[in-house]
Order: structure tokens, then sequence, then C-alpha cells
């Protein structure tokens, strides 16, 4: 079952007697333990029939023995383990598994760590189950992931937008949503999230950022990439050397791979390099204005700069001097 599917069966009452959240995305989890909390167990019951209990604190042996009571007000009590991945001996959840109380719904939250599928428990837990993997949403999907959650919240943002917020925060989903509430707090429904927006209420610039640095170069919009460029020199700390090279490192890859495309449509751009159609015009450009011998030679120059940051064959020059000596050579 995916995210989705398990929030709705929780919301409409329809549930497993086990849900076993395993994998390295700690935020879906937290998500479902919230929604398991808020929904299983009404309020006036929670002090006779929700159990709340942490792996480091608790061992399999007395959770079954908690999972395997009767509710006491509510048709179902809760079990939320949350942290199991400190239980020791998972494994003695496989008799469990095999023969659970109906009337139990046994939450586990066994975060950053994957049960072995091979295994005769993980067999059990689905079988009787539900058994969700929470998986790190690709860098490549992160844009979409805003887009979807802004629009759920109620506001519109474009491709652009989100681009941004993807380049700057990462998959780093609770920073995403808390930067999302953040905009929320200050917008009204209905309102686009806008670059401006975003540098006035987040403190992301809209014009000095590693995006609008590539949209330069792909332009080769030479005063826009040296004011970008300058700035980053001068605030180091916002834009660190390493960051923006492979930011750039990342650009080029695809610039190089759209070289070899045999399918150059639009769509099929989008698809091979995982961006978003909407920026497929850009990298075209880009591909236009460096053909790929020239892209393979700055993707060379990325490297040897990055090592040039590192201290090798380079014992002065600081990292905001490398970068606009960098700048030249991409444009030369």
């Amino acid at each position: 079952m995916t995210f989705e599917q398990i929030l709705s069966d929780i919301k409409q009452n329809n549930y497993k007697p086990i849900y076993f959240l395993h994998g390295e995305e700690a935020y879906f989890m937290d998500e479902l333990a919230d929604a398991f909390a808020k929904h299983v167990v009404d309020e006036s019951a929670k002090d006779f029939d929700q159990t709340i209990v942490f792996g480091s604190d608790t061992n399999v042996g007395q959770i079954i023995s908690m999972a395997k009571r009767f509710p006491v007000i509510a048709k179902k009590q809760l079990v939320l383990v949350k942290e199991a991945q400190g239980l020791k001996k998972i494994e003695e959840l496989e008799s469990y598994a095999k023969d659970p109380q109906t009337e139990t719904v046994l939450v586990i939250c066994y975060k950053f760590k994957k049960l072995d599928k091979r295994k005769a428990t993980y067999k059990a837990l689905k079988k009787t189950g539900v058994v969700f993997e929470s998986e790190k949403i690709k860098d490549y999907h992160v844009a979409k992931w805003i887009e979807t959650d802004i629009a759920k919240k109620g506001f519109k943002v474009n491709a652009k937008t989100s681009a941004i917020l993807a380049e700057y925060i990462g998959n780093d989903l609770p920073q995403i949503v808390s930067t999302i509430e953040k905009l929320a707090i200050h917008l009204n429904k209905g309102e686009e999230v806008t670059p401006a927006a975003i540098e006035k209420y987040v403190g992301i610039s809209k014009t000095y950022n590693i995006f609008e640095l590539q949209n330069a170069i792909g332009k080769k919009d030479v005063k826009q990439i040296f004011k970008i460029v300058n700035h980053f020199a001068h605030n180091a700390k916002e834009h660190p050397f390493p960051a923006t090279v492979g930011g750039l490192y990342n650009y080029f890859s695809k610039i190089i791979a759209m070289h070899y495309l045999s399918d150059k449509s639009e769509k099929g751009i989008a698809s091979a390099l995982k961006i978003h159609p909407y920026f497929v015009k850009d990298y075209t450009q880009a591909a236009r204005n460096f053909n790929a011998g020239k892209t393979m030679r700055i993707i060379g120059l990325l490297k040897t700069y990055d090592l040039k940051s590192k201290g090798f064959n380079n014992t002065s020059t600081n990292d905001g001097e490398l970068l606009k000596e960098l700048m030249f050579q991409v444009l030369n």
C-alpha cells in the first residue's frame, strides 16, 4: 500500500491489525503515526485504549502482551511503537503476526532500517497486515512533491518557484514542510507562492541562487553570470563553493546526456533528464550554446576546481576567486 492509501484507510476507520512501517524516510512514518494516534481511538477513550511506547524502553514480548489485550471502551485499541529500530529480536514478532488480535491496531515505526524481505517475519507481517516501506524522495521528484503539497494547502506555485525551493532544501521533507508552512502564514488562500515571497519570508534570494546561475550560464548571459558569482563570492557561507560546483556538475551532466538522446521531443528530454517539462526549453538552449566537446571539458574543469578548493595544486586562492576563475574558463 502507498502512503496515500494508508492515510485514506485511516480516515475511513478501515484498519488492518498490524502496520509495520520501515525505511529511510522518517517523515512519512511520523505522518502516519500521527494519523493513527488521531483517528483510531476517540479522545475520551485514549487513557484506556491507546498505548504509545518507544523501542528503546520496551521489548517485543511486552509489545505482544499489550497487543493481545482487548479494548476497554473503544472498538479497537491502538498500540503505537515509535523508534522501533531500538528493539532487539524483532524477529520475535513473527508469532504474533501469524495470529494477531483483530481488535488491536499495532503500529510499528522501524526508522532508518529495512526489514529483510526474505525473512519469515517480513512474510508473516505482510500476510496479515501492512508493510510500508518509506523511501527517500528522489532529488528529481522533489519539485513535483513541493508543487503537490503547496496545492493541498490551498496555494498556487509554478515550476520555476518549486525548483528554487527544491534546489535549496533538497529532499529534506520536514524542512520543506516547515518552509511551506512558514509561507502559508503570510499568504492568503489561493495566492501564488512566488520567488519574491520566498525571498521575503524564507530568505532564499530570487536572484542569487544556483538555479539562476545555471539559467544564466545556459543563456551565456555574461553580465548576469558574474553578478551572481560576485554575490556568491561575497556570501560564501550561504553559497559554499562545493555546493555550487556540485549543482553545476549535475547541470552539465544533464546537458551532456541531452546531446546523446535519440528522442529529443519535449517528453523524451524531460523523461530522460528527469526534469520538469517546463525546463526543457532552457536545457535545449544550453545544449545549443555548449556542444558535447565543450560540455565534457567543463565537467573536467568542475572536477579540477573542486580539488583546488580542497587544496590540491592551490595554496592561496580563496573559494570566491576560484569561482570567478572557473566561470572565465567555462565561458571561454
